[in-house]
Order: structure tokens, then sequence, then C-alpha cells
């Protein structure tokens, strides 16, 4: 999987944008863009695999979703995660991620990501074919 990502500024919040070939491929680094506005995603080893579900009557809810239950994956486990397989079907996300706890003096985290919003928040196919995941995330 190519990782396409991209972070941009949005009032006090950051937003994260990603983009891919398939809309799994897309959600998966919209994942990534998520770890980048915390720590540099380089430095996150993927140590432990863990499966993740979500469920949502659209696609841009879905994306809200995810990304919110990584927020709350990152939290509960103390973990950062650099690896996202995503499997998206009708209504519902499946995933596996990958990641490690969190080590201070090398991840140095930049901040805490609360939630992902709704502000800004579209899953779109472009002219070229790609997708394209975003939303503003609370931090």
């Amino acid at each position: 999987m190519n990782s396409r990502w991209e972070l941009f500024q949005h009032q006090a919040d950051i937003g994260v944008r990603g983009i891919g070939d398939t809309q799994d491929e897309a959600f998966a680094n919209a994942a990534m863009a998520m770890t980048a506005v915390i720590a540099d995603p380089k430095t996150v080893v993927p140590l432990h695999p863990f499966e993740v579900e979500c469920e949502a009557p659209d696609t841009e809810l879905l994306l809200v979703d995810w990304l919110n239950r990584i927020v709350f994956e990152m939290a509960t486990r103390r973990m950062l995660f650099s690896r996202f397989d995503v499997c998206i079907l009708p209504g519902r996300l499946r995933a596996r991620i990958w990641g490690e706890a969190v080590d201070e003096e090398r991840h140095q985290p930049a901040v805490e990501v609360k939630a992902a919003t709704y502000h800004g928040l579209s899953v779109r196919q472009q002219e070229d074919r790609s997708w394209v995941a975003e939303c503003v995330v609370d931090v």
C-alpha cells in the first residue's frame, strides 16, 4: 500500500487527509495522518496487532467512527499505531492495526488527539479515480 496522507490547519484543530487508490487505502492513510498529528509515524514500530470493527450508515460517518475507534485504542492501551489494513464493506469496516506502547523519549508526542469530528468531513473519489478521506480532529 502506498502511504499518502496530509495534514491541514483548521482554526485551533488539525485536519487529516488520507489518499488512496481505494477507499480502504484512503481510510488507512487517514489513520496514518492522525498518527502524524501526535508523532512521526516512522518512529512507531508496528509490533502488536489488534482487530477493530466499526459500523455506520454511510462512508463519511464510518470514517469518523474509524478514527474515533483508533483514538479510543490509543488512549486505553497507551499506544500509537503505524500500520493499518482496512476492509470496508457496506455499512461496516474491519481492520487490523499494529502499534506499540508510547515511548515518550522516542516518540516525543506533540499533542493528544481527543476526537475525530464532523468538520471538513468528506469521503470522495477524485477525477483521477483516487479516493480522499478527510476530517478535522480535535486536539
